[in-house]
């Protein structure tokens, strides 16, 4: 069995394991990540929309961005309904998945980190005073001895486990998304804009998006909670949507009309208030491991990058100066920051979402959504912002919003 050792191993190289293996090694830490693909360009299942305040926020460069947006399209609940908002100026963009974890693991490795990928994280175990985790990968099993183990593997939580019995139950869900090539006629009207569609009639207890890419290029996505009884398969309605949505443009989803580029997708799993625990012992969970995706617009990446950096800094604080209850006093501090930096307002956008999209189910929910929207048409595009990246609910009044849904 092949043995390696480092002072903290990532286990996960989405964007907050690979941001977080960065920040560590550029502050001299001998850092390993590793990640169950072989190539970093698969699986690249992320509609990856953010303000633009975000790119500045986390340093994101250029290249990793595919395009920017400067408005809101929401289509439903009937099928004609289209309303439409727009800004003079961008308020965000769309990243390019599979480049943003390219870029990100690039940082990590001219900062002198280490990368190993096709391993799959099977288990860890406190070993003397630091953690032994056992790898597997298509040449046989590793093991990695290391002071800490970061748990970045996603909703899956390959090393910190679900949490307890008893605890908020993880909410869950399911997405498929597409890559699509398209003439430049058609994809110039859904370029510039975020479009989602809303009501039962597309999506089932959930929603369906398309965002702008590269030129000639869309991501087209479904996304629906799990909810009782028997569903249409999630790529029937895929398929739906799509030839919806390109049927006015005159074009047919197969052919040379439009090229279907990639197909990802995956489950969902978060909860709603974020109260598991944060990890244990030299273990720590990090982005989707710890349910930083927010429900309400499936949004995780730069949650996920705020969650790295807010580790980042307390590991580095942590290594400088170890204390003799150096795992529970960093923990308890990384689940208060972590908590303080989301704000108040997660657990509301949470319950908020939970409500939406599993009451979008029949003609009664549709109703509700229609009255929200409606109240939504005289607001402007940064308001929407604000609403679906910032949660800021209270511009609506908090009282109102119970009714607008149908709470009350």
């Amino acid at each position: 069995m092949q043995e390696l050792h480092c002072e903290i191993l990532v286990v996960g190289a989405g964007p907050a394991g690979a941001s977080l293996a960065g920040r560590l090694a550029a502050a001299g830490r001998d850092v390993l990540l590793v990640d169950r693909l072989g190539d970093l360009r698969q699986a690249a299942f992320s509609s990856a929309a953010l303000p633009l305040a975000a790119l500045a926020e986390h340093g994101l460069p250029e290249q990793v961005v595919a395009a920017r947006w400067q408005g809101w399209q929401l289509i439903g609940p009937g099928a004609d309904s289209r309303r439409h908002w727009s800004a003079a100026a961008p308020l965000g963009a769309v990243l390019d998945f599979a480049g943003l974890r390219l870029w990100l693991v690039d940082q990590l490795q001219q900062a002198g980190g280490g990368l190993r990928l096709g391993l799959k994280a099977v288990a860890t175990e406190p070993w003397g005073s630091g953690m032994r985790t056992r790898l597997q990968g298509a040449a046989g099993p590793v093991l990695v001895r290391s002071g800490w183990v970061v748990d970045a593997s996603g909703q899956g939580r390959a090393l910190i486990g679900e949490p307890p019995p008893g605890q908020e139950p993880l909410l869950r869900g399911v997405g498929l998304e597409w890559l699509v090539e398209l003439p430049q006629q058609a994809w110039e009207a859904w370029a510039g804009r975020l479009s989602f569609c809303l009501g039962s009639r597309w999506v089932p207890h959930g929603y369906g998006w398309v965002f702008p890419m590269q030129p000639g290029r869309l991501k087209i996505g479904v996304c629906r909670l799990d909810a009782p009884g028997p569903q249409p398969p999630l790529g029937l309605l895929q398929r739906r949507l799509l030839e919806a949505l390109l049927a006015p443009e005159g074009l047919e989803a197969s052919g040379a009309d439009l090229r279907i580029l990639d197909r990802h997708g995956g489950p969902i799993r978060s909860t709603i208030r974020r109260r598991e625990p944060h990890g244990r012992g030299r273990l720590l969970g990090l982005g989707d491991a710890v349910s930083t995706a927010n429900l309400l617009g499936g949004e995780g990446i730069r949650h996920a990058l705020t969650s790295a950096r807010i580790l980042a800094d307390l590991l580095e604080d942590e290594l400088q100066t170890p204390a003799s209850a150096g795992e529970d006093r960093l923990l308890r501090r990384y689940t208060r920051r972590l908590r303080r930096a989301l704000g108040w307002r997660w657990s509301l956008s949470g319950r908020l979402a939970q409500r939406t999209w599993r009451g979008l189910a029949d003609d009664r929910g549709d109703t509700r959504l229609e009255r929200l929207l409606h109240g939504l048409e005289s607001r402007r595009a940064e308001d929407l912002s604000a609403l679906l990246f910032d949660y800021r609910f209270e511009r609506y009044g908090l009282r109102s919003l119970p009714y607008a849904l149908g709470w009350r």
